[in-house]
């Protein structure tokens, strides 16, 4: 693969550099999203406290890094929801089906221990075939 199939994006997260991640990446079609965490352009904490608003803030995320690799949310095969709380699947879950009502990719919740931010309630990761 040369460096030309092979494209990146991030999303400005003060996370990627330090960590030595991208926000997505591309190879041919193949597009894999970073667990997304629900920052704001300042790499601020969106919606403390509320498992919706921060799903809906990681999903913005994913969608503007799909966009910027060629893609779209239309594109998206796989994605996984982390929470800190199980108890949030439901809220966090009708977020996701307001993004991926009609798309309906695989998908997989499950509870983890905690974030590098505690403030942080809930991750999304996303794997996307792109074009033919």
């Amino acid at each position: 693969m040369t460096a030309a199939e092979r494209r990146t994006v991030s999303s400005g997260s003060p996370y990627e550099p330090m960590i030595g991640i991208s926000r997505g990446v591309r190879c041919g079609n193949v597009v894999a999203i970073s667990g997304t965490a629900p920052l704001d352009k300042s790499g601020r904490t969106v919606g403390p406290g509320d498992a919706a608003a921060q799903a809906r803030r990681c999903l913005e995320i994913i969608a503007s890094a799909l966009e910027g690799l060629g893609g779209s949310l239309a594109d998206v095969t796989r994605t996984r929801i982390l929470l800190t709380r199980i108890e949030d699947w439901e809220r966090v879950s009708r977020v996701h089906g307001e993004f991926f009502g009609s798309i309906r990719p695989a998908n997989t919740i499950v509870q983890v221990g905690r974030f590098i931010d505690p403030g942080w309630l809930v991750e999304v990761e996303a794997d996307a075939v792109v074009g033919s």
